[in-house]
């Protein structure tokens, strides 16, 4: 199958095949004499567990080191389980980060009223303050 038929059926881009080979998660497919790239069948298999796995969280990196897990024979279903479980502690920890930073900025923005002028912004003042550039630069000439 050519790319554009293997992109259709898996619905992904012809980029996004390209950036998966390009990543190692794809093999590199033979070429016709015309220079096509010419997929096996397998290959929308792949892309729909890549895709799956991205939906559910996992980076490249954990997406191949899953697709050599889904191809190793010596595999178990363990080995599996303890990488979903690595993934579920980080995506709870990540939950809880943004849970964080969701009240802290819900709390920036009940206290801006919306008026007044910009160097009296609490959200702003709660940041740092900046420097117009020509103060940063006279600073940074006489040292």
């Amino acid at each position: 199958m050519k790319i554009g038929e293997i992109a259709k059926q898996a619905q992904v881009g012809i980029e996004t095949i390209r950036f998966y080979e390009r990543k190692g998660l794809l093999g590199q497919p033979p070429r016709t004499p015309g220079g096509y790239r010419v997929y096996p069948r397998e290959a929308i298999a792949q892309i729909r567990f890549i895709k799956r796995a991205k939906e559910l969280g996992f980076s490249l990196s954990e997406i191949a080191d899953l697709l050599s897990l889904a191809t190793n024979p010596t595999a178990t279903c363990a080995d599996v389980k303890h990488r979903a479980m690595d993934k579920l502690s980080a995506i709870r920890e990540r939950m809880t980060d943004l849970q964080r930073m969701k009240r802290a900025l819900g709390r920036l923005v009940a206290s801006c009223n919306g008026r007044g002028p910009i160097d009296h912004c609490p959200i702003i003042e709660c940041f740092g303050t900046l420097q117009p550039k020509e103060v940063a630069h006279e600073e940074d000439t006489s040292n």
